[in-house]
């Protein structure tokens, strides 16, 4: 069983930054790529961005320049670190872990609300 847990979500102006965290349990974290993903309502889950086993990263277009993946094996932490925040950046938040191409773990996610 693999457990995905989010956090650092909350209220931000815009501008603002924020740093999103994913602790996983288990032995597997190291080996698998991590993606954080987004989904507004009323809108599609989107990738935000993602990070392989090997530390390699992409982002969306939309956060290019202003969100930086990153990951600690040892803490078996994925992190989001976010600046320059627009209210379109306004979501759930959720982390990904991809064991296989097939098989695919989430967490429950967590919200970001960006607002003045």
């Amino acid at each position: 069983q693999v457990q995905l847990a989010e956090s650092g979500g909350g209220l931000v102006q815009p501008g603002g930054s924020l740093r999103l965290s994913c602790a996983a349990s288990g032995s597997i974290f190291s080996i698998s790529d991590m993606g954080w993903y987004r989904q507004a309502p009323g809108k599609e889950r989107e990738l935000v961005a993602r990070i392989t086993s090997g530390g390699s990263t992409n982002y969306a277009d939309s956060v290019k320049g202003r969100f930086s993946v990153s990951r600690d094996n040892t803490k078996r932490t994925m992190y989001l670190q976010m600046t320059s925040l627009k209210p379109e950046d306004t979501a759930v938040y959720s982390c990904n872990l991809r064991r296989y191409d097939w098989l695919n773990y989430w967490g429950k996610g967590t919200l970001v609300t960006v607002s003045s």
